[in-house]
């Protein structure tokens, strides 16, 4: 009979368990977990402290006792492992609510500890609260109950802004303070401002670009000089792995700080995996060490360690890193790598922007996004994609994601047969346009720039023709920009000078046309990519 200890539950401590007793019935299965709660759904916990779940039960997935019902797992609540003996392949535990110790045998063991919140050593950063198990949210759910009359939230993740859309929710004026220049690190800038724009227009205050200093009994200090008062201060600032016990047992730890693991999440000692946030992945795209602290990963790999384990044929699955996020009124989603990323690589792209609808736009209800495709320009490879807007854009993500799982080319999107009726998309999907938009850049049809290149090429003496009608003109243009209409350029084109010429519309269709004609005229013209609505939703334009 195998002997199985898991420290730690939640999601990937608690799938490997589940599906060790699937796989063996006579197996010891045995979980230590330190908190008072071994399965939760810790994604909800925002929404619990803003009273969108109300109750907290609603949290809590299994017990112990209907683990032990179901499965026979025997689940040891508050009880930590202060060692590992990796020789003897013994377990020192700590009864944390009596203090006393006992010794636990292994044959196999799974380390699920998961991440703890990152906090920064400042003065007087005991005060704030952070967000992590059902222990935190009980704490944080009773201060936001007092009623506090302003809250700052640390840090502008995917936490960070959704615990401050829930305070907001429950009425209490709220800053989130981030230390980069946006929020939403996943995103690049462009796709970051109507993001921000969606939390000030919620009464959401925003101080970007100066991290935190100190705290103190009535507010936080910034590093740039400035005070706000604070009742409730939260940090949200991101994880890191815990790794306490991993390294005190010297299993190997990688370079970005999680426990080091093969494609069997086995770590440098073949009887011990590791599993969830600990655990460091392998990058889908360029095969290095990555951390990605995401629910749906660890549950994977939960399964993955019971098949081992139990001798069944494991698949080797490297990361992208998929996440979406509610913002407000938004829909924020992301696969793969950012511009950002991959130009620290070195890495060249395409990049491709669009503003679909959501469905047909002659069916009521059709509401914009913006989507944003990163292509590798020799293979067509997919290596990213970015999308914000309301209905519409987890599905179009889960697409993009799918695609570049299973190889897909970014021309080939063009191909996808995708579920169309007009409540519910367009003849022409915005993945099926991604793919032909991709198919003319690469085949080297048209040509286009990016938002952050027009400044400097307008500066060397570049003519920026406005494609749009003379009331969109009038509504809102680049500065520097003449209007001429796509449909009268076959009239007016004398009017634009014959070389380093851009063209642009409102989101980039109607650029492709101009482009085109053009072309037919002899006059070479570069498209902006994504339009006038792109560029006014980035940086350049504030």
């Amino acid at each position: 009979m195998k002997n199985i200890v898991i420290i730690g539950g939640v999601a990937g401590g608690m799938s490997a368990a589940t599906r060790l007793r699937r796989l063996d019935p006579a197996a010891s299965i045995i979980v230590i977990e330190r908190s008072g709660y071994v399965s939760y759904a810790n994604c909800g916990l925002p929404y619990f402290v803003g009273g969108v779940i109300s109750e907290q039960s609603d949290l809590l997935l299994q017990t112990p006792e209907s683990l032990h019902d179901r499965f026979r797992l025997d689940v040891h609540i508050l009880n930590e492992v202060t060692s590992i003996d990796r020789i003897a392949k013994q377990l020192k535990i700590k009864n944390l609510v009596d203090g006393s110790f006992y010794d636990l045998p292994y044959d196999y063991l799974i380390l699920s500890p998961g991440a703890s919140p990152i906090v920064p050593p400042l003065p007087g950063i005991e005060r704030a609260l952070t967000l992590r198990t059902i222990e935190d949210v009980t704490k944080m759910t009773n201060a936001v109950i007092a009623k506090p009359n302003h809250a700052v939230v640390i840090g502008g993740g995917f936490i960070g802004v959704e615990t401050a859309e829930n305070l907001v929710h429950r009425g209490i004026k709220t800053t989130i303070v981030e230390a980069m220049d946006q929020v939403l690190a996943p995103l690049d800038p462009e796709m970051a401002v109507p993001v921000a724009d969606e939390l000030r227009n919620h009464g959401i205050d925003l101080r970007l670009g100066s991290g935190l200093a100190s705290v103190d009994e009535t507010g936080v200090n910034l590093a740039n000089g400035e005070r706000i008062d604070a009742d409730l201060v939260i940090l949200a600032i991101g994880v890191r792995p815990d790794t306490t016990l991993a390294k005190a047992a010297d299993v190997n730890v990688g370079p970005r700080g999680g426990i080091v693991v093969d494609a069997f999440n086995r770590t440098s000692d073949e009887f011990i995996y590791a599993i969830g946030d600990a655990a460091e992945k392998s990058d889908a795209l360029d095969g290095e060490s990555v951390l990605v602290p995401l629910a749906n990963i660890a549950n994977r790999q939960g399964r993955v360690v019971a098949d081992h384990i139990m001798g069944r044929k494991v698949r080797e699955v490297p990361t992208i890193g998929t996440a979406i996020v509610k913002v407000c009124d938004l829909v924020v989603a992301t696969t793969g790598w950012n511009e950002k990323r991959l130009n620290a690589a070195g890495r060249k792209c395409v990049i491709l922007h669009s503003h679909p609808g959501s469905h047909a736009g002659y069916y009521p209800g059709a509401e914009s996004m913006m989507l944003k495709l990163l292509i590798d320009p020799d293979t067509g490879q997919i290596l990213g994609a970015q999308g914000v807007g309301h209905d519409g854009v987890d599905k179009r993500i889960d697409v993009l994601a799918t695609a570049i799982r299973a190889g897909i080319t970014a021309p080939e999107l063009a191909d996808l047969e995708l579920a169309y009726a007009p409540p519910f998309g367009s003849a022409k999907d915005p993945v099926n346009m991604l793919g032909y938009m991709a198919d003319n850049i690469l085949s080297g049809f048209t040509t286009s720039i990016q938002w952050n290149e027009l400044a400097g090429r307008m500066a060397n003496g570049a003519e920026l023709v406005d494609v749009r009608t003379s009331d969109e003109f009038t509504n809102g243009h680049i500065p520097g920009a003449i209007n001429i209409p796509v449909d009268e350029i076959r009239d007016r084109y004398l009017e634009i000078q014959k070389s380093n010429v851009i063209v642009h519309c409102q989101v980039g269709q109607r650029g492709h046309t101009a482009a085109t004609l053009l072309q037919e005229l002899g006059i070479a013209a570069d498209n902006l990519d994504g339009g006038y609505k792109t560029w006014v939703n980035s940086p350049a334009s504030r």
